[in-house]
């Protein structure tokens, strides 16, 4: 056998489960192909992307503008490391500060180095800025929190399952109950060390918790009234998913067609990655103005790969896209369709308890205990009537389809989604 050869979808699994890791629990398809909202899989079957990569692919698999900016800067320059200037970066920078207003742009790779990074300029900031005793800066975040894998990262999660035997843990971080503002209001007053609250506007991995109206806004000015920095983990959220340019951007309208990116509740500190390059390169970035971002000095921050010239390229068009095609608008409105639909569904199906979301990020919760199967079950039968989707947190099912999706299409998968649960008895 060699490489070139076409594979069965069984030999694709069996090859994995030989040779790579066992850090992922994979629906059983194997897909080969990606165009729009469909993927097919090594045997030719089409389904319905319901999961995006996890929010990477909202303009959609393949979309041919990005891809060309890809290819056409691949065959061009792919890598300079950051020793040199490349003629490409320039652009982005400027391109995406003036999109979502702010001065200075630091790029990374993945998600989780973006976060990484954001809390490394927290901490520099609240030493050289604020005045807190090096080595004393605490950072507030969330219970139930997402934002990576790293070993900083899952020091601050609750998950037993990303921290169980991974230890010793980083200190520095205090974690309060999301959506509540009074313990965000205890905390800070409680130490003059916080340099900082991480928070996703909404909690995507947690089962799609959307806090309550105002809550963004009013944790801002808790911020500001006690000089902390509000870093926004928009990595899953922005990128038009949630029916917004950002999650942060609350009511704001998205009417024009390029959007000002200017939102209703301005992080000090913005983590974006995964739709920043619509899933053709990986590509996260972190936003701050100069106050926030000038701490960062030569050496004290890099990676060989971060700011290259294809994801220089790749990003300027994802973001284009999103514009040119009024993605964020269209996730507004076929968010709603789709939430009104599942929810009267749930009137006559005791199987689903609610429905929950904004935008195209939503999650409907299934009417069983947390070990049961019942949604794995779901997702596998979904799959089988030709839709992919993935549970969390055992009874949670999270619906997130590529933005590019039109209003039939969507109807054909409520469509599949209802006759699927239809199948099963509570």
């Amino acid at each position: 056998m060699t490489v070139l050869n076409k594979l069965t979808s069984r030999e694709a699994i069996d090859l994995e489960d030989k040779y790579g890791a066992h850090n992922y629990h994979p629906l059983p398809v194997v897909l080969s192909k990606g165009e729009g909202v469909y993927v097919w899989d090594a045997e030719g079957k089409k389904y319905y992307d319901f999961l995006s990569a996890y929010s990477a692919v909202n303009q959609g698999h393949c979309h041919p503008k990005i891809i060309d900016a890809m290819v056409n800067q691949a065959k061009t320059l792919t890598l300079t490391s950051r020793a040199f200037y490349n003629d490409v970066l320039g652009k982005y920078e400027k391109f995406a500060t003036e999109l979502f207003g702010f001065d200075k742009l630091l790029p990374m790779n993945t998600g989780a180095e973006a976060v990484e990074t954001a809390l490394k300029i927290a901490r520099k900031w609240a030493y050289e800025v604020k005045g807190i005793d090096e080595n004393k800066a605490e950072i507030i975040v969330c219970e139930n929190n997402f934002h990576g894998r790293t070993t900083t990262i899952i020091s601050f999660s609750n998950d037993p399952v990303a921290r169980k035997n991974f230890g010793p843990y980083t200190k520095g971080f205090l974690k309060i109950e999301y959506d509540n503002l009074e313990a965000l209001q205890k905390t800070l007053e409680s130490s003059t060390n916080i340099a900082a609250f991480l928070v996703e506007p909404i909690q995507g991995e947690a089962g799609v918790y959307v806090p309550s109206e105002g809550y963004l806004a009013a944790a801002k000015e808790l911020c500001a009234k006690h000089n902390v920095l509000f870093i926004a983990d928009e990595v899953q959220t922005g990128i038009a998913r949630t029916g917004r340019l950002l999650a942060t951007c609350g009511n704001c309208s998205c009417e024009e067609k390029n959007c000002s990116g200017r939102p209703e509740v301005k992080a000090d500190i913005l983590i974006l990655g995964k739709a920043l390059s619509g899933g053709a390169y990986p590509v996260s970035a972190v936003l701050a103005n100069d106050g926030i971002m000038n701490v960062i000095q030569p050496g004290n921050h890099g990676s060989t790969f971060g700011g290259n010239p294809i994801s220089a390229a790749v990003a300027i068009a994802a973001l284009e896209v999103v514009a040119d095609e009024k993605l964020a608008q269209n996730a507004d409105r076929l968010g709603n369709v789709f939430r009104k639909e599942l929810a009267d569904f749930t009137e006559t199906n005791n199987l689903v308890k609610s429905v929950r979301g904004k935008g195209l990020l939503n999650a409907i919760l299934i009417n069983d205990t947390e070990d049961s199967s019942t949604a794995w079950d779901i997702c596998m039968k979904l799959k089988e009537n030709g839709l992919l989707a993935k549970p969390t947190h055992g009874n949670i099912i999270r619906f997130a389809p590529p933005l590019v999706m039109n209003e039939t299409q969507l109807m054909d998968c409520i469509a599949i989604i209802k006759k699927t649960i239809s199948e099963f008895k509570k």
